[in-house]
This record gives structure tokens, sequence and C-alpha cells, in this order.
């Protein structure tokens, strides 16, 4: 008796479904129910709501068809990104060399009350050039471009434009396997990956948020784009002329920054075929009227909430990195130092992607926070010898020129700050989301692996073309 009764309700379901698929002329059901339900509340709007301001309404509507045109839409949202780019790389360089004299005079006093008291030199190397000159780097670099893009990218938020470009990334994501809603979390990454892994909450569907939070780390964070800039101020654009330099930086940045959204959707896609596979679920977004911001509530908020916030945890890291950076770089065995060991052990896989051992050094010595991978790096070259007081830019590539640096060696450098494993907070927040050990260490294996092939390829084909 089972078997015919379970023939006959499954008769009914089939028939239920071929005719929906007809009504909905073979598209997916649910994307075409909410598209009815929408079409028919926008006309009992029309008809029972009244605007009082009728040209601002149709403002909206002609400023969307441009905004979220599939022709403009895209060209537009790179050259809004890549404005941003500019104008806090332009400026930020004045204020970033300010605070670095500013620190540079405050270390000089204290060095100063050190040999007054004659403390021992070792004291003064853990307290001075470890802990406050590790500091001293990371407020300096760190602080004016946050205190720049944190508001302006708030300013764009409140003015309607970032529900836009989630408009217009839903369309690649979709074709990838993800969600429309990963764009606003790879938005909210540009600040910070770890704030980024939690806003993941908002994409409903399990596979799709794991998505999400394995592609994440594709776009550089707060604690990167000190790397980005500098490396392509000081080498990438080095030819270029003064007035055009700023212009050429930002540029190349954002070269950066499209190609991580490229290996974002790649592996979205990729994932989305082989471990997470699935069909990408509808999304539905409401976009809201462009709003004049409230300019000055915005940027003191936006540099409460994230500058200053983000610059804290980076000097909590940053403080005890360069105390262990110093020790490592002044206690000696045979002649060299701990971290000359230590980088003499990666030098040679160091060479094999373009890079050196003290960068291999500065990145896993780094992996509390991205913002210290730079202050590392300068004070294991300073440790080894090249004491070069960096008190300004062109002393900085000095430094990195007397360790056999070259354009290679920057664009490598960039690529790998850009792709390699998300900081120790990010992965904190990854497993906290995911209870799982498992996705946690894939989300660092991952991005890893796709930093040494990308550096390997490039650092190979540049030396068989014979450019270096």
């Amino acid at each position: 008796m089972d078997a015919p009764l379970a023939t006959n309700t499954a008769d009914p379901l089939d028939s239920l479904l071929g005719a929906a698929r007809t009504i909905s002329h073979g598209a997916p059901i649910r994307d075409e129910l909410v598209s009815d339900i929408y079409s028919r509340s926008r006309q009992i709007c029309k008809l029972a709501v009244q605007y009082e301001d009728k040209k601002k309404l149709q403002s909206t509507y002609k400023l969307d068809k441009i905004l979220t045109s599939k022709i403009w839409g895209y060209p537009i949202m790179f050259a809004i990104l890549g404005v941003v780019f500019w104008i806090t790389i332009t400026g930020a360089n004045v204020p970033s060399g300010w605070i670095a004299d500013f620190f540079g005079v405050i270390e000089g006093y204290l060095t100063a009350g050190f040999q007054a008291v004659h403390a021992p030199a070792w004291l003064h190397g853990v307290l001075v050039l470890g802990f406050f000159r590790g500091t001293a780097w990371v407020i300096s670099v760190m602080l004016p471009p946050m205190a720049i893009f944190f508001p302006v990218f708030a300013l764009l938020e409140n003015f309607g434009y970032l529900p836009r470009v989630a408009f217009n990334m839903d369309r690649l994501f979709k074709k990838s396997g993800g969600h429309g809603k990963q764009a606003l979390t790879m938005s909210m990454g540009f600040g910070c990956n770890a704030a980024a892994i939690l806003s993941t909450r908002i994409i409903e569907s399990p596979r799709e948020r794991m998505l999400a939070i394995l592609t994440n780390n594709f776009v550089p964070c707060n604690g990167r784009w000190p790397t980005l800039i500098l490396l392509s101020s000081l080498f990438m654009a080095a030819g270029v002329g003064a007035g055009l330099h700023s212009l050429a930086t930002a540029g190349v940045v954002m070269g950066m920054v499209l190609f991580g959204i490229i290996v974002t959707l790649t592996v979205s896609w990729v994932l989305s075929k082989t471990a997470l596979r699935g069909v990408p679920t509808h999304y539905t977004l409401e976009l809201p009227p462009y709003r004049r911001p409230q300019i000055w509530k915005t940027i003191l908020l936006s540099s409460r909430d994230k500058s200053l916030n983000v610059l804290t945890r980076a000097v909590v890291v940053a403080a005890p990195a360069g105390v262990i950076t110093w020790i490592l770089g002044n206690i000696f065995i045979g002649g060299d130092s701990i971290l000359a060991h230590m980088a003499g052990f990666f030098e040679p896989f160091g060479h094999m992607i373009g890079l050196d051992g003290y960068i291999i050094m500065a990145f896993l010595l780094g992996l509390p926070a991205n913002e210290i991978v730079l202050p590392i790096l300068l004070m294991g070259y300073m440790s080894s010898g090249a004491m070069v007081d960096a008190d300004g830019l062109d002393n900085i590539k000095d430094i990195f020129l007397q360790h056999g640096w070259t354009w290679l060696t920057a664009l490598n450098m960039m690529l790998f700050s850009l792709l390699h494993y998300p900081c120790g907070t990010t992965l904190f927040n990854i497993y906290k989301e995911t209870k799982s050990v498992k996705w946690t260490v894939l989300s660092a294996v991952i991005p890893l692996g796709i930093a040494i092939a990308v550096t390997f390829i490039v650092a190979q084909t540049a030396r068989w073309l014979g450019w270096v």
C-alpha cells in the first residue's frame, strides 16, 4: 500500500513544479516571485503614496541609471575608488613626514636621557630602538592614511553610493558562485579584514558565507595600505615626474586592488565548483535614496570608531613585536645575530619567489597584525649593520637598495602582502565564526599558496626574460 501512495503523492508535486517553471519561463522560481512582489508593491506605492519632492526622486532615478548601468557602473566605481586612493596618498605624504620628524626629535631626547643616567646599552636598545621606534613607525606610517581613507569612505557610505557598489558587484559575484552581499563585506575589508569576517553574518546561505570568509583576505586591509603605498611610491612610480607622482602611485595601488578583486572572483568560482558546490541564492537589494552626508559628524565618528581603534590595536601589537625584533637582531651566535641566522635560513626560498630572507621573516613575525610587517623589515635591516636613520622616504629607499632590492623585489613584496594569509586577529575571528579548525587553516593555507605561486611565476618570468 505504501508504494502506490508514494507514487500518487509525487505526481501532483511534479505537476506543480512543471507549472511553476512554465509560469516563470524557465527562470528561478524565487527570482520570479520576488520580482512580481516588488513590481506589485511599486504599483500600489505609485497609486497610494504622494511625494512632496518629485524632482528629488526623479534625480535619484536618473543618477541610478548612470551609476548602476552595465556600461558606466564599473568604470565610475573604479574611478571613484581611484580618486579615494589618490586623495589618501596625496594627503598623507606630508603629515607622515611631520609625525616621523616629531618622533625622531623625541627619540633624540630619550637617547640623551638614557646616556645622561648611564643606562645600559641593552636597555636603551630594547626600550628606545625596539619599543619606541617600532611604535613610532606604526603611528607615523598608519595614522595619516587612516585619518583620510576612513572618513572619505564613510562619506560615500552616508551619501548612499556603497549600496550601488554592491548592486554592481552582485552580477560578478553571482557568476562566480558567490553572493551579492559579499561586495559589502569586501568593502568592509578595505578597512579591516577582521571586521569583514564579522560582517559576513549578513549572508544567510552557509555555503556563500563560507565563500566570503575564505576570499575576504584578497582585498587589502588598512594594515597593508602602508606597504602598498610606500613601495608603489618608491619603486613603481619612481620614474614619473613630481607633478604626476601621486597620481601614478594611486594608479599602481588601484591596479593591485583590481588584481585582488580578480583573485577573489576566481577563487570563489573554483571553490563553488569544487569544495563548496551549490547554486547562488537570490539577492534582493533595496537602494536607499541619495542624501547629503553630515560631513563633520561623519569625519569625527569614523575617526573615533575606525581610525583610532585600528591604530590602537596596531600599536598594542607593534610594541612587543618591536622589542622581540630588536632582541633577535642583537643577540649574536657565531658572529651573526639570531635574526640574521633565521633570515639566512629562509634566503633560498625568498630568492626563489623574488624576495629575501628578511622579508619572509618580517611576514612571519608580522602574523599578529599586517601593520607591523614594514617596521619589522626595516628594523631587521637596520639591526643587521645598515644603521641608517630612516627619517624620510629617501633614506628608506636607501636601506632597501643597500640590501639588493630591485623593482622585482618591490613588486613581489606588494603581491605577497596583498595575497598572503590573514593576520592573527582575522584568523581568530574566522575560528569564532566557523567553529572549525579545518576552515580556519584553509583560510590561511589557500591565500598563502596563491601568494607563493603568483610571486614565483612573476619572479621566474622576469628572470627568464632578462628584466632583472
